[in-house]
């Protein structure tokens, strides 16, 4: 080869390299780069958010906001036939803060401007110079998880830490978030947000999308990396590593937030022409040695913090176990297809306990459920605690135990019992195990009432129409003041052959 061609295949190949080089260096953001931020924002004072809503946008009423609507033709990625597109959340109503939005592409990292054009205001009528730069308040994902032919919502971020995914078939109902400080204590709850997000731009036949977060409060700074994987339960990988500015009283991880009103176990204090009302009906945890715990959920009329102490558990989840139409006859909110959310937690955990706080509420539109998982530690000021786990949107694959499960827990007074301030709880379990036992297998129920129950009366039974067995219990309280906790299993001479029922009768 001559000397000058050798020379100009030279300066291309190195053309290639740098260009190479280059596109190495934008691909390069990640994790670290947000962890860094993180454990900066941790060393310093924290700020508080400093853009302004307008008065018009924080105005606004529940009716109003939600006539804002991203234009769909404006999607991020659409232009690019990409199998993931992103939608975004104006500002206004009760989300004042501003999310910054960035976008990671093989040329690098670029922030996503706001664009009001993007946005369809509906009947607002709203003063277009307000509008300019307003900004967002969240953003959410849309796959084709239940048809090719149509991009569904399948993951949302709006409001704090708070976020909502999607499986097949389901409909948006409870939430996780990034971290819960001081939830129920006295002193008040502290509402950590993610303040800046970083999507990494999705490969044309992707089947997953890596999402970057940095989360931001006065006690707390964190770096999160989610990978969403949509389907007929959506999967959300977590990654955090978080920093705490100072010690806090009480560090909820992997919380869940949720809604009960009331249902089979509790009835409503009026006619209401729905049997129930809820976004989850029960808690369920696995502890390290398999063994399934259900906790029915209540609508207490006071506060009510219960929690279960185990060490490195393998899941807990706050779910959705009755699934029939007829068990909610909501044609709008369609319970029934409200997902389960299980938090399967990956690596050892250490000792702690998993919380579950109840709230009273006098209605649905309030969540008033929340779990999340407490270590007997906490890591210092600025020192980092690093997580892994896994949330699970599910339906028709939920987790639960391969023996026998709760199916429903029904509460109220039986036959013609006088009204001597007894209740009485019909416990159904169900499951693979119990339906293949011949119908003259031995079974028995093992009980346990804490020192302020009374059992008036107990019986087990087949019930032929599931091809479970049913546990009726009579319980009294001795001081009405206090609550009751009871716990019930099913067993076979030493096998196991269901979780465990846990209730507490909370008190009058």
């Amino acid at each position: 080869m001559p000397v000058a061609g050798r020379a100009a295949l030279l300066c291309a190949v190195a053309l290639l390299m740098a260009l190479a080089l280059v596109a190495s260096e934008a691909q390069a953001f990640g994790f670290d780069d947000v962890t860094k931020r993180a454990e900066k924002l941790a060393g310093s004072s924290y700020q508080k958010p400093s853009s302004a809503l307008p008065k018009s946008l924080k105005a606004l009423n529940y009716d109003e906001y939600r006539d804002i609507r991203f234009r769909p033709e404006r999607a991020v990625w659409r232009n690019l036939n990409l199998p993931f597109e992103m939608m975004f959340f104006h500002r206004g109503y009760f989300y004042e803060d501003p999310v910054a939005m960035n976008e990671i592409t093989p040329e690098g990292v670029r922030a996503i401007p706001f664009d009001s054009d993007a946005f369809d205001y509906g009947k607002n009528k709203l003063d277009p110079q307000e509008l300019r730069g307003a900004g967002f308040a969240g953003f959410r994902i849309h796959f084709p998880v239940n048809t090719p032919a149509y991009k569904d919502e399948v993951l949302a971020f709006l409001g704090a830490s708070y976020f909502r995914g999607l499986g097949r078939g389901q409909r948006f109902g409870l939430s996780a978030r990034g971290v819960a400080i001081d939830t129920a204590e006295s002193t008040g709850e502290e509402f950590p947000r993610f303040v800046e997000f970083w999507i990494q731009r999705p490969q044309p036949r992707a089947r997953e999308l890596t999402i970057y977060a940095l989360l931001d409060s006065p006690r707390a700074a964190g770096a999160y990396r989610f990978v969403l994987r949509p389907g007929v339960s959506t999967v959300l990988d977590v990654d955090a590593r978080l920093f705490l500015r100072r010690n806090v009283a009480k560090l909820g991880l992997a919380p869940l937030t949720s809604m009960f009103y009331f249902g089979a176990n509790q009835h409503p204090g009026y006619e209401d022409f729905r049997p129930q009302v809820h976004d989850s009906d029960g808690l369920s945890v696995q502890t390290a040695t398999s063994e399934w715990l259900w906790r029915p959920l209540v609508n207490p009329k006071r506060l009510l913090i219960t929690s279960f102490a185990v060490t490195n558990p393998r899941g807990f989840g706050l779910m959705q176990r009755a699934r029939s139409f007829d068990r909610y006859e909501d044609l709008e909110a369609r319970y029934d297809l409200r997902p389960s959310a299980w938090i399967e937690l990956k690596g050892p955990w250490g000792p702690g306990r998993v919380e579950l706080v109840q709230i009273p509420v006098r209605d649905e539109t309030n969540d008033n459920i929340v779990a999340y998982w407490v270590p007997d530690w906490q890591p210092r000021p600025k020192e980092v605690l690093p997580l892994a786990y896994r949330v699970l949107w599910q339906k028709d694959q939920e987790s639960r135990p391969p023996v026998g499960w709760v199916r429903e827990t029904r509460r109220g007074r039986g036959g013609v019992r006088p009204k001597d301030a007894s209740v009485m709880l019909h416990i159904d379990f169900e499951g693979p195990t119990l339906s293949r036992m011949p119908p003259n297998a031995t079974v028995d129920a093992t009980l346990w009432v804490d020192a302020n129950g009374q059992v008036l009366e107990r019986q087990l039974s087949r019930n032929e129409a599931t091809g479970g067995w049913r546990f009726v219990i009579s319980v009294r309280r001795i001081d009405a003041a206090k609550p009751v906790e009871l716990r019930a299993h099913l067993a076979s001479g030493t096998t196991v052959l269901s979780e465990i029922w846990s209730y507490v009768l909370p008190p009058e």
